[in-house]
């Protein structure tokens, strides 16, 4: 059965979909089955994982609605070697008709029961905001990866979605657990990220992934050729750090990847 993961944060900016497609490429690469669904509107790990999501028929709109099952709906993308669940600007409507449906907050974990053993890792990407949509990849996931920067901002934010996992977990989904939270575009030198680092470390122990993001051209280039990182430079430090995310994601093991 699958490990389903939902990859959010209500603050935008902070790596969540450079997260979601490179953590996907790197778990293929290892030999996984994994399946990406894309609930941002913005259908940016659509656009990263090489899918044109202007041409695309049929999206995880139709899988919410009920139009569409998952199977119908998944395409493969050959730039990173998974599954994805593709979106675009479609989705986005899908709030308002969500509305009136039953059991809107689980239509997506109703429509992956039927793929659950199709995949080793399902990685929901979702959007920078607590909605409906936002709320459907925290019913359906087994956990949260929680990538955030290590500014003061960042801080507060974390305490208020925080408090959104337990009343989810409270009410809608009694297995949601916080899987990690993942320090991205981490800068050594900026005396600042060592503060807020060293309190999550001290706040939330075993829950910080030793594997740190480092700020990195790589990772930010990547999107515009429509690969992960992986396959636009592999021995780039980017590439490195979410490699050793997949191997500590996969083993439970405790591994730093350098950043200096």
């Amino acid at each position: 059965m699958a490990k389903v993961l939902a990859i959010t944060n209500q603050k935008g900016g902070v790596g969540k979909t450079t997260t979601t497609v490179n953590l996907a490429a790197s778990l293929a690469a290892a030999k996984k089955r994994v399946l990406l669904i894309d609930l941002d509107p913005q259908g940016n790990a659509t656009m990263g994982s090489a899918i044109d999501k202007g041409k695309l028929t049929v999206t995880v709109y139709d899988v919410l609605i009920g139009n569409k099952s998952v199977r119908e709906a998944r395409v493969f993308s050959e730039a990173g070697k998974y599954d994805i669940l593709p979106a675009n600007r479609e989705l986005a409507g899908a709030e308002i008709e969500l509305v009136d449906i039953e059991n809107r907050e689980t239509r997506l974990k109703d429509s992956l029961q039927t793929v659950q053993d199709d995949y080793d890792f399902i990685l929901i990407d979702c959007p920078p905001a607590l909605n409906l949509l936002t709320l459907n990849g925290l019913c359906a996931a087994k956990s949260v990866m929680i990538p955030m920067q290590c500014e003061y901002y960042a801080l507060e934010g974390l305490s208020d979605l925080v408090n959104t996992i337990r009343k989810v977990r409270a009410n809608l989904n009694t297995d949601l657990q916080i899987e990690g939270l993942l320090r991205t575009m981490y800068d050594p030198r900026n005396s600042l990220a060592l503060q807020v680092s060293e309190q999550l470390l001290k706040h939330f122990g075993d829950k910080v992934y030793r594997t740190v993001i480092p700020r990195n051209v790589r990772l930010a280039e990547a999107p515009s050729f429509g690969l992960p990182a992986l396959y636009h430079d592999r021995e780039s430090r980017g590439t490195q750090a979410y490699l050793a995310l997949a191997g500590e994601l996969m083993n439970n093991e405790q591994i730093t990847v350098p950043v200096l």
